[in-house]
């Protein structure tokens, strides 16, 4: 049986390696191996003290880890339909893993961990892995100011890393394909626009690394599609990148591309398809980032518009500079001469019904086939409206004078209009759109909008701008952030606190989450990653892990001051600081195995990530990115610091209050 220590009225178990080592090596130790027999009760007496030694840290691991994901739910718009479904994965196994660990492992274990055993000193791995650790350790206990000064550097060093790092709302998703959107002169014909989309389709083919171009001009017959003919949209698919020129990127292809369709009175877009669906779903801006300009007069709309553009000229990242047209579409103007119908007899209403029949088409009947009905109109025929002097020759009849044409009693002219009027709660509205490449999102609008700043002074007053697009989603996204981190900061501590039972051993845990940002941070910046929603979320998740491996930490340290206890009693005359250091070398070493076990299966799952290519590695890279860095780090940390910090306070408590304060790790 092991051996039973009984001190002020509680009974002290030792730990397992203890309890080997009190048994009958005569009787249980083959002398030929260093194998240890034990009997069936004493094991199942082992593995009971030892799930309960490790199930509640383990078990609070699991529930921190779980906790700390929880606010993600409260991400709302892309980001929230994006991460929930992760959130919502993660959450249901590891919660289900919860259950497990206190109920299904121990069965495990009393199954499987059977026959002979040997002490961990005998695994060559783990006696490598003490002989390196344990001179190390000592060393930073020795220099314990250094050690924590470097940490602390670190740490500094790590926060201006993170404020020069730029921000966008979400890391850019290469969907294998581009959407190509020029827009040409609002009083574009048809045949000048099927012209220049034949000759762009041509142009687009010739790049070797092109697959299929489908290009279209207009819109459907839907309200829902307010597509003018002047805005031309091309899908350009390409092929595998196997079979792309050396050295060449999307980038290359798209700037190339550009180069190449410089065409006199057409502006280039470029973005994706369903990226760009997102946008003018989600925002009404086609482009990454539009500036709305309302107001009240659409001349006053369209002056201040270009003003917003001139400004926004040669910033860096600024590309596919554009304001959406106000003026400059052509109309037919036909006003009635009033005094002339009269002349002839006519009426306002006979004049318009000409009208409507040559160019609009008057509706005649329905015709029913089957369960389909088919609008059956009258108009004149293109050759008799095809043109301005063809529409004033128009014949229109009258009873004493026979046909008399059109421009004999109304003027016919073309006059200039606004091609589409966009209003937005009851403003009139006018909007300067622009896409941003080879550079953060954040940082380019925060330059663009320093520049307009001056000029929104000088806006008469009912004109005003807005900020629209993707950094609409920004902003709204941190914002959120803003509320989240805290929230998670606060659930770790209090799962920390029911954990051990003590707000100073949460508190000396929490520590760890701030030095795995360390790694975080060099991670993301070295990678050349953007802050985005997908890092954060990486934070986020980089919180529990960090945690769980020092509440594991701290459960075997507080295990080797119960051992000091029960061996040498609790009090200052007793227990001297050269006992109190070795116990805790021993507490930190003896454990390294499952410390680093623990480090080693997080690390071997996010690495094969930085590897993945294909459609979602973009997104999946920024959020593994800071949990591997933080691991590791945080890693160092905890094996190195928290067992310096550990000590620092256990001889202040032996040195203030003459005893140390032991938590119970069971």
């Amino acid at each position: 049986m092991p051996t039973v220590i009984y001190r002020n009225g509680r009974t002290v178990i030792l730990q397992i390696p203890n309890l080997l080592h009190q048994c009958n090596k005569k009787k249980y130790m083959n002398k030929s191996k260093p194998y240890y027999k034990i009997p069936d009760a004493e094991r199942l007496f082992i593995i009971e003290k030892a799930c309960k030694q490790v199930s509640r840290g383990v078990f609070f691991s699991t529930v921190i880890i779980i906790s700390s994901f929880l606010p993600v739910f409260l991400l709302t718009g892309q980001e929230g339909k994006l991460f929930g479904p992760l959130a919502y994965t993660k959450t249901f196994i590891l919660a289900v893993d919860a259950i497990l660990v206190i109920t299904l492992a121990p069965v495990l274990i009393s199954l499987f961990m059977r026959g002979r055993f040997r002490p961990e000193s005998a695994n060559p791995i783990n006696h490598f892995l003490e002989k390196v650790y344990e001179p190390v350790i000592r060393a930073c206990i020795k220099w314990r100011k250094t050690t924590i000064g470097i940490n602390l550097l670190a740490l500094i060093v790590s926060i201006p890393l993170l404020m020069s790092l730029g921000r966008e709302f979400m890391p850019p998703l290469d969907e294998g394909s581009i959407l190509f959107m020029p827009l040409t002169l609002p009083d574009a014909s048809n045949s000048e626009i099927k012209r220049i989309l034949q000759v762009q389709d041509k142009i687009i083919k010739s790049v070797p690394e092109v697959d299929n171009v489908l290009g279209k001009a207009g819109r459907a017959n839907t309200a829902t599609d307010n597509s003018p003919i002047s805005m031309i949209e091309t899908i350009i698919t390409l092929k595998p990148k196997a079979a792309w020129r050396e050295g060449i990127s999307k980038e290359d292809i798209i700037n190339e591309l550009n180069n190449k369709l410089q065409i006199p009175g057409v502006t280039n877009g470029w973005t994706q398809p369903i990226s760009n669906r997102i946008n003018m779903l989600s925002t009404g801006i086609r482009t990454d980032v539009g500036v709305k300009v309302y107001g009240q007069n659409l001349d006053s709309i369209y002056y201040f518009s270009e003003q917003v553009k001139q400004h926004l000229m040669g910033i860096n990242g600024v590309k596919d500079l554009y304001v959406e047209p106000i003026t400059g579409g052509k109309y037919i103007d036909i006003v009635i001469k009033r005094d002339e119908i009269g002349r002839y007899g006519l009426s306002v209403d006979d004049i318009n019904t000409v009208i409507e029949s040559a160019l609009g088409g008057m509706k005649l009947t329905t015709t029913i086939e089957g369960r389909q009905r088919f609008s059956v109109n009258a108009r004149f025929g293109q050759d008799f409206r095809n043109n301005l002097t063809a529409l004033k020759r128009l014949q229109v009849s009258t009873m004493n004078f026979g046909p008399i044409p059109l421009e004999a009693v109304a003027d016919v002219k073309i006059s200039e209009g606004p091609p589409m009027i966009n209003s937005e709660n009851a403003l009139l509205r006018g909007t300067v759109l622009f896409n941003v490449r080879e550079r953060d999102l954040g940082s380019t609008v925060q330059e663009a909008q320093e520049k307009l700043n001056k000029m929104m002074n000088k806006m008469p007053k009912g004109y005003f701008l807005e900020w629209s697009g993707q950094y609409e989603n920004l902003i709204r996204s941190e914002k959120t952030l803003k509320l989240v981190i805290p929230a998670v900061l606060l659930i770790i501590f209090l799962c920390m606190y029911f954990a051990f039972h003590s707000f100073r051993e949460a508190f000396f845990s929490l520590i760890s989450i701030p030095f795995a940002l360390i790694g975080g941070a060099y991670m993301i910046y070295f990678w050349g990653v953007h802050l985005s929603v997908a890092v954060a979320v990486g934070f986020i998740a980089l919180f529990g892990l960090a945690v769980e491996t020092g509440i594991v930490m701290v459960i075997y340290l507080n295990d080797a001051m119960q051992q000091l206890v029960a061996l040498k009693g609790n009090s200052k005359e007793t227990i001297s600081v050269s006992d109190l250091r070795e116990y805790v070398i021993a507490g930190a070493a003896k454990r390294l195995r499952p410390k680093l076990m623990t480090v080693s299966v997080s690390m071997f799952s996010l690495i094969p990530i930085l590897w993945s290519h294909g459609v979602g590695s973009d997104v999946m890279k920024p959020i593994v990115l800071p949990m591997i860095g933080g691991v590791l780090t945080s890693a160092t940390h905890i094996l190195l610091v928290t067992p310096l910090i550990f000590l620092m306070t256990k001889e202040y408590e032996l040195r203030k209050h003459g005893k140390i304060e032991v938590l119970e790790t069971k």
